[in-house]
This record gives C-alpha cells, sequence and structure tokens, in this order.
C-alpha cells in the first residue's frame, strides 16, 4: 500500500491519488508523481528478490566436542560458567556438582580443571549457541525424561557468589549484632554468626542482590523467595525482612518495599514504559480512568485479579515465567512497572469507545500499532494515530 503525503494530486496506473488518500499497489503499477503524465517522470514499482540476511550468510563451525558438558558428556543444556577459569557446563550437572561440594563441607572445584570456583552464572549466549547446534544435528537431542530430569536438578537461576576457604578460627555470639572492634570483612549479615537460628559456613553459596549489590545466603529450605520471577535476578528486601534484619551498618540490605508480592504493591502514577512511552496514550489512558471515576490503583488490582484469573492472553507479557504468574508472585520493582504496563494495554483495548477522550474518539489506528517505530521520533503521528492497538501493517 502506498500512501499520497505530497500537496499534489498524484497519478498511480491512471486513477487520480489526493493528498493523504491509500491506494493498493503491485508488482509493475506505473507511479507519477504529479496530477498528469505532461512535465513529470513515471516511476515503476517492482518487488526485488528477497536477499539471504546476513544471519543466513554468516557460519560458525563450531568442534561438537568443545560444546560438550565434561559431567554428563552431553550437549549444554541451560549452560552455566564458572569463574574465574571459564568452562561450560549444563545447570542441573553444575547444580548438583555444587550440592555434592556442599555436602563434603569441602571448596567448590571446576569439574573440568579442579580451580576453585568463585562465581557461577547462566550464559545465554551459549544458550542460543546449544539451540543451533540441536537444530542442526536432531541426534544429539536429549530425551524428553532426560531434559526433564535435568531441569530439576538446576538450581542457578542467577549470578552466584561462592565462598571458599577455611572456616572462621574466631568464636562469634549467636547475635546479629558484629562484636565492637572486629574488622573480619564478611560477605553478609549471617556469615560468622547465628541470625534466627542459622549462620553461614565457609561452603555457603551467596547470592548478590541487584538492587543494593548486598549478600545474602542462597537457601531453599525456608520458602523464602529470593529471585524475581519476572527477570530471574536475585533481591534481597524479602528474605532480610523474613529474618527480621532490618539494618546493618557493615552490610547494604535493601527495603521489603523493593521485592514483594504483587498483590501488595501500590502505585500513584503510570510508568514511564507503558504505551511503548508514548507520553500522548499515557495521558489518554490518564483520562480515562479519571472519566470512569476510579483511581490507577483500582483499575490495576482490577486486571491483576483477571490475569490471577486466566482471562488474559499472556503472549505478549514482558515476563520471564508468564505462564506461572500469579498475584501472590514475588517480583522486583522493574517488573512491576512492566506488568502494569501490560495491563494498562489490555484496559486500553477493552475500554469502550465513549469513554475515550474527545480528541481521541476519531484517531485512526496506526498501521503498526504498539509495534511502530515512528510514534517514537515523530511527535506529530505519536498524537496523531492510536497506538493502542495490534500490528495490522502485515495482513494487508
Amino acid at each position: 500500500m502506498m500512501q499520497n503525503k505530497s500537496s499534489n494530486a498524484i497519478l498511480v496506473d491512471e486513477t487520480v491519488v489526493q493528498n493523504e488518500e491509500v491506494v493498493d499497489i503491485k508488482c509493475g503499477t506505473e507511479i507519477i508523481p504529479g496530477p498528469n503524465r505532461e512535465g513529470y517522470l513515471n516511476y515503476r514499482f517492482k518487488v526485488l528478490p528477497v536477499q539471504e540476511s546476513g544471519s543466513q550468510i554468516l557460519k560458525i563451525s563450531i568442534d561438537i566436542e568443545h560444546a560438550k558438558c565434561c559431567i554428563c558428556l552431553n550437549i549444554w543444556h541451560d549452560a552455566v560458567t564458572v569463574a574465574p577459569c571459564f568452562h561450560n557446563f549444563c545447570n542441573g550437572c553444575f547444580s548438583e556438582w555444587l550440592r555434592r561440594s556442599q555436602a563434603k563441607r569441602s571448596s567448590v572445584l571446576c569439574p573440568n580443571c579442579r580451580a576453585v570456583v568463585q562465581f557461577v552464572g547462566r550464559n545465554h549466549y551459549l544458550h542460543n549457541t546449544e539451540q543451533s547446534i540441536l537444530l542442526a544435528d536432531s541426534s544429539l537431542k536429549r530425551s524428553d525424561e532426560e531434559v526433564a530430569l535435568l531441569d530439576s536438578y538446576a538450581s542457578i537461576k542467577s549470578n552466584l557468589v561462592i565462598r571458599n576457604g577455611k572456616k572462621l578460627h574466631r568464636k562469634r555470639a549467636h547475635s546479629p549484632q558484629v562484636e565492637e572492634g572486629d574488622s573480619t570483612e564478611l560477605p553478609c549479615p549471617q556469615c560468622g554468626y547465628e541470625v534466627n537460628g542459622f549462620h553461614c559456613n565457609q561452603n555457603t553459596v551467596h547470592l548478590q542482590c541487584q538492587a543494593c549489590g548486598g549478600m545474602m545466603p542462597s537457601r531453599s529450605d525456608i520458602g523464602v523467595p529470593q529471585h524475581c520471577l519476572g527477570c530471574d535476578r536475585a533481591f534481597c528486601g524479602t528474605y532480610w525482612h523474613a529474618q527480621m534484619v532490618t539494618r546493618s551498618d557493615s552490610h547494604p540490605l535493601c527495603s521489603h518495599e523493593t521485592f514483594k508480592p504483587i498483590w501488595q504493591r501500590t502505585l500513584s502514577s503510570i510508568p514511564f514504559l507503558a504505551h511503548e512511552m508514548n507520553r500522548h496514550e499515557q495521558d489518554i489512558t490518564e483520562r480515562c480512568i479519571r472519566k470512569t471515576g476510579r483511581t490507577l490503583q483500582n483499575v490495576i488490582s482490577d486486571w491483576v485479579e483477571k490475569l490471577n484469573n486466566k482471562e488474559i492472553d499472556r503472549t505478549r507479557m514482558p515476563l520471564n515465567h508468564a505462564e506461572a504468574i500469579t498475584a501472590g508472585t514475588h517480583i522486583c520493582n522493574d517488573c512491576y512497572d512492566k506488568l502494569v504496563s501490560f495491563l494498562l494495554y489490555w484496559f486500553r483495548i477493552t475500554l469502550p469507545k465513549y469513554i475515550l477522550p474527545e480528541d481521541a474518539k476519531e484517531r485512526e489506528d496506526c498501521w503498526y500499532g504498539y509495534a511502530c517505530r515512528t510514534q517514537h521520533h515523530n511527535e506529530q503521528h505519536a498524537r496523531k494515530r492510536n497506538h493502542v492497538c495490534r500490528p495490522t501493517r502485515l495482513t494487508h
């Protein structure tokens, strides 16, 4: 399709097309940029053969033996990388290795080179590589039962700092207060002394909080979430709240507000991310909410309930593990903003037209809908067209 954006009429296959009018074009269509043939060049629209993309032309060779986990001797599955040696393993394989090392109260050694492991994290780049290898050679695929068993072992959800070394020789009081004059650097408030019946030892794996940068022990024995289900990153707010540790003079700690269940969260303004950061659409949504006589919090609470009751298509939800998220799920502030933006989209597309402000009722939908890139750099286009809609460009 083509839209006449010039101030003059043009000819398309002998048909006069006025300013702003849209016309269908096809291979061989003749276009004259004027109201008649005299004095104007004529153009003919042709569809060129589709060229191969760079990703199809570029071929990278890899030795399959270099893409195998040395524990199970298969192609990596959900690869993790350890440091400082940077060897790679299946998440499930290394998680089990880590558990056995901790059970023996010994240092965690790399299964490949026996270097002391100080850090382990998921390697998303290698995840794409493993998928490409399996697509190229299906004989390397594991059975569904093997994959399910491996996933059940996997415990590494985000970056882990692994503490190795000798045991602390100094005895400490079982108190959340650090002894005066103690200058030993400890990763977290539970290292070296007891808080609520637990204290870290030399084999305790620590998680680094993505909000404050502080450390907390990685624990699966108390039912307190330590990872955001929306982004898989670690946050310490809920953990320290459960331990009743509210402050520390020597360690950074998060507020409970940084990581808590969706149903406990409140908000007073539309997130910056809403409606693909289109401030005109955000303003329309805000006026629609006022017109209904409700508050933003009321609207979001209703749509969280719909989400909880599985009344919403989650295909476009910009969060990991979308199908598992409920009102009781702990998520971080960033993921909550993304969730609210997703719910406001559904609020808008289900609104009756009479609720819309007068200046928004007659706007035509943008062909590219929410995926439109022009709305980010063309103020007039962002205001003139409705972008809270599904893309229809590819259906013409």
